[in-house]
């Protein structure tokens, strides 16, 4: 249902919208790539292409974060997001079961497969240097992190994993993706 604040479809979104969405699976590309894994990379986020993402996408575009939280205040919560984590393993909130053998199902983090941490990891630091263009250090992934709280929500293993990507992202840079080539840092 449309209501007086949902904001119009226009052209210029549109194109922003795409030029965004082109340049961060460049950069999670390049950064994957850097990782060894390159498959993923080529392959990341191409739901996002999807209608059900990219229109409500582009009617939502803000620029500097994610259309999702645009749709959130709007709609109370963002069908774009919904697709969008059912179909990338990148994202811990894809890897979620419940558990059996309770009188009522308990919804509950499961571990993500490294490399998927390590698309994750490819992720967030691209999705940072696109929307923190001008203000944009090697520390901030980390301190975005630390400010969400998200590793309440995944599997505590997933979560020292990725933060100690991150930690080895905010203390050596780009030169974080060779390390992770190398071997996963445990």
């Amino acid at each position: 249902m449309k209501n007086g604040n949902e904001p119009r479809l226009t052209v210029k979104n549109v194109r922003r919208h795409l030029r965004t969405i082109n340049s961060h699976r460049f950069l999670v590309f390049k950064h994957c790539c850097r990782c060894g894994i390159f498959w993923q990379g080529l392959v990341h986020d191409l739901s996002k292409y999807s209608p059900r993402e990219f229109w409500v996408g582009a009617r939502y575009y803000q620029g500097d974060r994610s259309p999702n939280d645009a749709e959130r205040r709007v709609a109370g919560a963002s069908s774009a997001w919904m697709h969008h984590k059912g179909r990338n393993r990148h994202h811990y909130e894809y890897w979620t079961d419940y558990k059996l053998g309770e009188k009522e199902p308990v919804y509950t983090p499961v571990p993500m497969p490294n490399r998927y941490i390590v698309e994750m990891f490819c992720d967030r630091v691209a999705a940072g240097e696109i929307y923190h263009k001008g203000h944009f250090d090697q520390t901030y992934p980390l301190e975005y992190y630390d400010r969400c709280n998200t590793d309440r929500l995944m599997h505590p293993e997933t979560a020292r994993k990725l933060r100690a990507l991150l930690v080895l992202y905010a203390e050596k840079g780009e030169e974080a993706f060779d390390i992770v080539r190398k071997g996963f840092p445990e």
